[in-house]
């Protein structure tokens, strides 16, 4: 017994590095959207409404421990990503904001940093600078509630300061340089109708080198012109997947996941076939470190199924829901896929 709680404990360790599906109270707002009472416009110029920017010291610098091979090179990237963070505003709000986050929040600013920055973000300091500016999140609640009306409200509102802040990144850092787009969750709502409004048959659509647009349903329907990768070095396009344990199926499943267009994160291909252990690159872990052959994965009508990772009391893994790891699962394989397509893109 005290073997299996000893290798429970180091099951987790390695592999929760912040829970955004499992960890929140799932606190419901009950209150009406009141558009007088959300907090002030951020303004961009400012730079503490950024949480990651190349010419700032931030925890989108983060490298993992132990190996040399990987270090941050922003200074030195030719191509940018903008990273959109998922949700983290998920707790009983303690002001009088209730369907978005102040970005002068200071201790929510600090679980941002610390956690999505941190293990998300700093997947892209190889290859990009990266601007990820701090928004008016919309509460957790809008997943949840009946009240589609102040769902939408707080979403549109959450997209107004992301689309101010690439409007500021385009003017005052981009240069004409490729652009990554890259985003979780909530921020893939968001990316998505960046993609929308900037890049489907416009322009600036040359500059895209690819959008990673994780945690959340995505089709090419919602596009014209911007389609799926299903190739590891195609570029212009879009990648997608919602990671599930194996033969499990949410009971949300309809609500998108169904219509959906994805790639295994390990192959970057479309196929359903397990993906071989010893073509994973490596899941970042609690600790920060790489752990790499510990994961095989396929695509499913829609989901990113994977086996149990290969780790030691692995029988003990009970979770079916791996969205709050859709990033470090494939810590490696993202940062090696996005060096291939700006590699590509420049060529």
């Amino acid at each position: 017994m005290h073997y299996l709680l000893k290798s429970s404990i180091f099951i987790f360790t390695l592999l929760l590095p912040y829970n955004e599906s499992i960890a929140q109270n799932r606190f419901i707002i009950s209150e009406k959207f009141d558009d007088k009472k959300t907090p002030p416009k951020p303004d961009f110029s400012d730079k503490n409404n950024w949480s990651s920017r190349p010419d700032l010291k931030d925890m989108a610098d983060e490298i993992p421990i132990g190996d040399k091979n990987i270090f941050d090179n922003q200074l030195n990237s030719k191509a940018d990503v903008f990273f959109i963070y998922p949700t983290i505003y998920t707790k009983t709000p303690n002001n009088q904001y209730l369907w978005n986050a102040a970005v002068d929040d200071n201790i929510l600013n600090k679980e941002i940093d610390e956690s999505t920055i941190k293990n998300q973000a700093s997947v892209f300091n190889q290859s990009c600078k990266i601007y990820a500016p701090r928004y008016r999140q919309a509460h957790y609640s809008v997943f949840l509630t009946d009240d589609k009306a102040s769902a939408k409200s707080a979403l549109d509102l959450a997209y107004e300061d992301v689309k101010n802040a690439f409007e500021y990144y385009l003017k005052n850092f981009n240069e004409n340089r490729p652009i990554v787009i890259a985003a979780h969750s909530q921020g893939t709502l968001h990316a998505t109708r960046l993609l929308q409004d900037f890049f489907d048959e416009k322009p600036l659509k040359k500059q895209l080198v690819e959008a990673y647009l994780v945690g959340m349903p995505v089709a090419d329907s919602l596009f014209k012109e911007i389609k799926l990768s299903t190739s590891p070095s195609e570029t212009g396009g879009y990648v997608s997947w919602n990671t599930f344990a194996k033969d499990y199926i949410p009971d949300y499943y309809k609500n998108g996941l169904n219509n959906s267009n994805l790639v295994n994160p390990i192959t970057w291909t479309a196929d359903k076939d397990w993906s071989n252990y010893k073509f994973h690159k490596g899941t970042l872990s609690a600790k920060f470190k790489i752990r790499d052959r510990i994961i095989s994965a396929k695509t499913e009508n829609g989901l990113l199924w994977i086996e149990k990772p290969k780790v030691l009391g692995k029988a003990l893994i009970k979770t079916k829901i791996w969205h709050f790891a859709d990033y470090n699962l494939f810590w490696m394989d993202i940062r090696d896929n996005v060096a291939l397509r700006v590699n590509n893109y420049l060529k």
